[in-house]
């Protein structure tokens, strides 16, 4: 009978995932339990795709399955009886086979199978982290790897970078490297309208403020509206003498200016938070290159498009979406919507595989018709995806306080950043799922800033550097075999969570979720903190033992620093 072998790359270090293991290790059980005939025949061509999870209680076991109870119906038999068939092939190939991953398995309740693993590979995976540091918890790029453009933060350049609108930020670059570290290829882009009314308004306050006259009504506030006005060079600040033309004219210069030393500010900002950009697209680009005359000719051939009242329309409703939706307006001027068309067309054009655009809760009405658009235009639907960020509120004493550019009332990035560190920040926002809503309590979050988790897990891998450290000068090091490398229960009740690793990774990038990574994180540093309490690691009386060791919190130390890197933070050697 065939067992399971490990999978290694050419340099023999371990690759696949401890879960994947077990997954093949039960696909072969239920062969084992057909061939002897405790299940029929059909039933080791049924292992399709074997869920496993993790029991709620510890005790229980490792992993367990449901697979019997998913084989009752085509099977015909009760799911006890299967997972009693199911443990006991389990149980044989075990008894067997010294390297099969699997030591124990057991029935319980209606017909879940409880699995034990076997130390052995923990072991392997324990090393491959000592072996392949840099690759540890990250996917080998397939041959064709898929390439995703990631569109984020889009905040437009009329004012310097809130913290409500930079949650785009933190929650597109988390994404764009855990989907890196799930073997994909990733172009991380920002877009921004330089061509809206907008950016007018700016010119004109930007004006109004160098001149000592009073705003417009849609004018901009703030202190970084005098700056710029007191930055204004003389061949932009004259108005004297313009006709209502040329003062406009003069406005949308002016704004133009504004816009671009914004735009300069917020790469500043989001450089100071760790967040680069491959590209930065604007919405005027659009229109001077063409695409988006080439997105409405895509949708005129198919006909989508149609005349009314003047304007140009969108045969959305064709598609689902509750109405018509406006391309060109009566005026002549195109929307919003045709800007964002052109861009599908752009994006596609350049080879991406799959859009994700990274959007505020109040573009919840955008999606529908964008996605319809690219259907219309022959690209495929599924590879245009939205991720709307929740809201983030401020509050004061349980009072919301109000945000506007407009007024020039808000938090910038760069205020939280100084008030709580580019770390801190990250693992606040890291740590919460991109739709959920938040509310930010900046005095409370300026309290407790040294409290953060992100603090206890650098603390943990600070610490485990220090007790290498202190190795190194009593003369110990790490095993470099795998052999022993489990001594006792303290050592194993760490190694698993350290192997858990790159599922914890695999399951984010397919998720697209990040905050699962800071709760494992945590894990990991109190399995550690523990780990350390209850064994003793650098001893040179027994120098066996602590080589051991040694290599297990070495090992916990680059798992705590991969993950840390996935969110962006850094791993300190000392604390």
């Amino acid at each position: 009978m065939s067992t399971v072998r490990s999978q290694s790359d050419n340099d023999g270090v371990e690759t696949q995932t401890l879960r994947d293991a077990v997954r093949d290790a039960i696909r072969l059980g239920l062969a084992e339990a057909a061939t002897v005939g405790a299940l029929p025949a059909a039933a080791g061509e049924l292992g399709g795709a074997v869920e496993v999870e993790r029991p709620g209680n510890p005790e229980h076991g490792d992993l367990a399955t449901n697979l019997a109870l998913r084989l009752a119906r085509p099977l015909r038999m009760a799911p006890p009886q299967i997972g009693a068939a199911l443990a006991a092939g389990l149980n044989a190939l075990a008894d067997r086979d010294p390297a099969f991953p699997i030591l124990r398995a057991a029935v319980a309740g209606p017909g879940f199978v409880n699995l034990v693993v076997r130390d052995a590979a923990l072991e392997r995976r324990t090393m491959a982290a000592l072996e392949r540091p840099a690759d540890w918890g990250r996917t080998p790029a397939g041959p064709s790897p898929r390439h995703v453009n990631v569109e984020f933060v889009s905040a437009n350049p009329t004012g310097p970078l809130t913290v409500g609108n930079a949650r785009g930020a933190f929650v597109g670059d988390l994404l764009a490297r855990v989907l890196e570290a799930g073997g994909q290829r990733v172009t991380r882009e920002y877009y921004f309208n330089d061509s809206g009314t907008q950016v007018r308004n700016l010119g004109a306050s930007v004006l109004a403020i160098r001149h000592h006259q009073p705003l417009p009504e849609d004018g901009y506030h703030g202190d970084y509206v005098a700056d710029l006005a007191g930055a204004l060079p003389g061949d932009l600040a004259g108005v004297a003498g313009l006709s209502d033309a040329g003062r406009e004219e003069r406005e949308w210069a002016v704004g133009r200016w504004a816009s671009e030393r914004i735009r300069a500010g917020i790469e500043a900002s989001l450089a100071v938070l760790g967040v680069h950009f491959d590209a930065w697209t604007t919405e005027g680009s659009l229109h001077a290159e063409g695409w988006v005359e080439q997105a409405i000719e895509r949708l005129r051939a198919g006909g989508h498009l149609y005349d009314q009242d003047g304007a140009l329309w969108f045969r959305s409703t064709a598609l689902g979406d509750d109405k018509d939706r406006v391309l060109i307006r009566a005026n002549g001027q195109p929307t919003y919507f045709a800007a964002d068309v052109g861009y599908l067309v752009q994006k596609f054009s350049r080879g991406f595989d799959h859009l994700i655009f990274v959007w505020g809760a109040d573009h919840h009405g955008t999606v529908a018709r964008v996605r319809n658009a690219a259907a219309a235009m022959g690209y495929d639907k599924a590879a245009v995806e939205m991720i709307l960020t929740g809201w983030v509120r401020f509050v004061r004493d349980g009072v919301e306080i109000s945000m506007s550019k407009r007024a020039g009332t808000f938090i910038t990035l760069d205020e939280l950043l100084g008030d709580l560190g580019a770390d801190a920040a990250r693992w606040y926002f890291a740590s919460r799922g991109a739709n959920v809503n938040m509310d930010v309590d900046i005095e409370l979050a300026r309290r407790q800033s040294s409290e953060n988790p992100v603090y206890y897990v650098q603390y943990a891998h600070a610490r485990i550097a220090s007790i290498l450290r202190k190795a190194a000068d009593s003369g110990l090091t790490r095993a470099r075999s795998v052999s022993g490398l489990l001594a006792g229960p303290e050592e194993g009740r760490l190694a698993r969570v350290v192997v858990r690793f790159p599922e914890v990774v695999e399951d984010a990038a397919t998720a697209q979720e990040t905050h699962a990574i800071t709760t494992y994180a945590t894990e990991l540093a109190t399995a550690f903190h523990a780990f350390y309490r209850d064994a003793r690691v650098v001893d040179p009386a027994e120098p066996e033992r602590s080589a051991g060791r040694l290599a297990l919190v070495e090992a916990a130390r680059i798992t705590l620093a991969n993950a840390l890197g996935l969110l962006g933070i850094s791993a300190p050697e000392s604390m």
